[in-house]
């Protein structure tokens, strides 16, 4: 019973920037992670970054130094701020949550997906 609401994609050109946020609602415990994944076309899913809640935070190589996660654990909210965007980055963008709800067990949860365009 936990939904991840995601928002902030577009279209910008190259060099531009873009913040996504995605907030989780629901029987909500313990979020013990959030984080945002990225598919490309014909690809497989994988992480962009996350933020764990006793503060770490991890970054694929290819976006350090663009990219910052942060999150409002008040709001149970991840964003993630993308600078510097390259055509590179185009992709759907996914955010997930490590979740413990009320009455359930441990899993996660991912976003419906928004699509992320930049444009050289």
């Amino acid at each position: 019973q936990v939904q991840l609401v995601e928002s902030g994609g577009g279209l910008v050109q190259a060099g531009g920037s873009l913040r996504l946020s995605c907030a989780a609602s629901g029987s909500i415990s313990t979020i013990y992670s959030m984080g945002w994944y990225r598919q490309f076309p014909g690809k497989q899913r994988e992480l962009v970054a996350s933020d764990a809640s006793g503060g770490g935070t991890n970054y694929a190589d290819s976006v350090k130094g663009r990219f910052t996660i942060s999150r409002d654990i008040a709001k149970n909210t991840v964003y993630l701020q993308m600078n510097s965007l390259k055509p590179e980055d185009t992709a759907v963008y996914y955010c997930n949550a490590d979740v413990r709800s009320f009455g359930s067990v441990r899993r996660n949860y991912w976003g419906q997906g928004t699509q992320v365009s930049v444009s050289s």
